[in-house]
């Protein structure tokens, strides 16, 4: 038999040593976190600070009046000169107009190439398989002076003159390795059950595809298309390889450099940036909607 020692009335039984171990870990674990001290926060506010002061000066600069009509940093008042003449400083315009053009394209080939060929890798198992996965991996780690010298050489030995189309076929090239990667993402998160279920209920493969499939796979659709799209419009190193005669507005803004950048090149930077910054607001409000709305 086991003997229990009898307390007194009012006074508190004595804690083993399993129970007070128990207790008093998480009290060393706050400690511990206490003693950490702020250099988390300050790593990462020095992270933020870098990542947005040169954001903060493109926008701010924008409005600097610049007299010589050329970038200065010193602050010589605030105006809205530039934005009202965006279109003052010869061949700026066609040069932005040809990089959204040629991202935008390039987006919605990449995503219509990329998308078949992620549920290809994701959901199938067929010869070369791992060697087709291994060549998506291999062109987003390629450095970019390769894939625009490879480019290149491939055009040249094809015959095939370099410009626009060039510039649209290479940007396709190494967007599509990127889209593929988001859609497998979005793939491996969704399931074939509901596909089957279509099917038991008397839809076509096409059907079950295009009502089912489409409509889970469009968010991971619409991300690959922006990314896609960022890497696009803002690519020097390969573009510049197959340009040819084209100028797309990374170049632009490199050779203005030499001789001395106008302010709406700034001008331009920041309106892309305000752009990119409302479909990412505008991304959060609706998730945030959905959210609501499923709970």
């Amino acid at each position: 038999m086991t003997a229990v020692t009898p307390t007194r009335p009012g006074s508190t039984a004595p804690l083993s040593p399993v129970s007070s171990g128990t207790a008093a870990r998480p009290q060393r674990r706050r400690r511990g976190a206490q003693r950490r001290g702020p250099w988390l926060a300050i790593i990462y506010w020095v992270v933020i600070a870098i990542t947005l002061v040169p954001i903060v000066s493109m926008v701010a600069y924008s409005f600097n009046d610049a007299p010589t009509n050329r970038l200065t940093f010193a602050w010589n008042g605030f105006t809205t000169y530039w934005y009202q003449n965006l279109w003052n400083v010869s061949g700026l315009g066609a040069a932005f107009g040809t990089s959204v053009l040629v991202a935008f394209l390039a987006a919605v080939v990449s995503v219509a190439v990329g998308l078949p060929l992620a549920l290809a890798l994701e959901r199938y198992r067929f010869p070369g398989r791992g060697i087709v996965s291994s060549i998506v991996f291999a062109d987003i780690a390629a450095p970019s002076i390769v894939v625009g010298s490879a480019s290149l050489s491939f055009f040249l030995s094809v015959g095939l003159g370099t410009g626009f189309w060039t510039i649209l076929i290479t940007h396709v090239a190494f967007d599509v390795a990127y889209v593929v990667v988001v859609l497998r993402a979005r793939i491996a998160g969704t399931s074939k059950v509901l596909e089957e279920a279509a099917g038991d209920l008397g839809a076509t493969p096409f059907q079950a595809f295009r009502l089912v499939t489409l409509p889970l796979l469009a968010p991971g659709m619409l991300a690959a298309g922006l990314l896609a799209l960022a890497m696009s419009i803002d690519d020097y190193v390969i573009t510049s390889f197959v340009a040819g005669p084209s100028v797309t507005f990374p170049l632009f803004v490199y050779g203005a450099a030499k001789a001395g950048m106008p302010p709406q090149v700034l001008c331009f930077g920041t309106l892309v940036f305000a752009v990119g910054l409302l479909v990412a607001l505008l991304n959060g409000a609706l998730n945030r909607r959905l959210a609501r709305t499923r709970g």
